[in-house]
């Protein structure tokens, strides 16, 4: 890939970075949970801090796409630093998939009675599946390329 495709996409997954944690910051003031709670209790509540904790994963993954993304820029695909950055990748997208399964599991069951859950198991459902996807897709590309360095590595050895 050409240095300025590798530069554009690094600054789009910084850039989804710093929506993420915009939207983070954010929302909680406009959730509402928070309607009748002031500026530190809002962001004490124990299911916005699991929301924080859940997004570590997002975060790390964020970074070792970055990662990822400069190996390419720097024609080490063919490392195991690759293989290590998409393995990674793919656990935080598992991690993060079941932590917002718990989330929607317990919003569903010790919700408000007179709160109506659908939006929210909505978005969790819609974001359990994106992370199923990116796992699924990140285990695929592992494969390939360890597929590929090995078969590198026996060609190197039999030349």
């Amino acid at each position: 890939m050409k240095r300025i495709s590798i530069v554009f996409l690094q600054m789009v997954v910084v850039l989804m970075g710093i929506v993420a944690l915009l939207i983070m910051i954010r929302f909680p003031l406009t959730e509402g949970r928070a309607a009748n709670l002031n500026l530190l209790s809002i962001y004490t509540d124990p299911f916005i801090l699991y929301g924080y904790a859940a997004s570590i994963a997002f975060f790390v993954a964020l970074y070792k796409a970055f990662k990822l993304l400069g190996y390419i820029g720097q024609n080490k695909v063919f490392s195991l630093y690759s293989v290590k950055a998409l393995k990674r990748i793919k656990y935080c997208a598992i991690v993060l998939s079941v932590l917002i399964v718990l989330a929607g599991l317990y919003i569903r069951l010790f919700h408000n009675k007179a709160d109506d859950p659908a939006g929210f198991l909505a978005m969790c459902i819609l974001a359990t599946f994106a992370s199923i996807i990116v796992a699924t897709a990140t285990a695929i590309f592992e494969k390939l390329l360890q597929n590929a360095i090995d078969m590198k590595s026996e060609n190197d050895l039999t030349i």
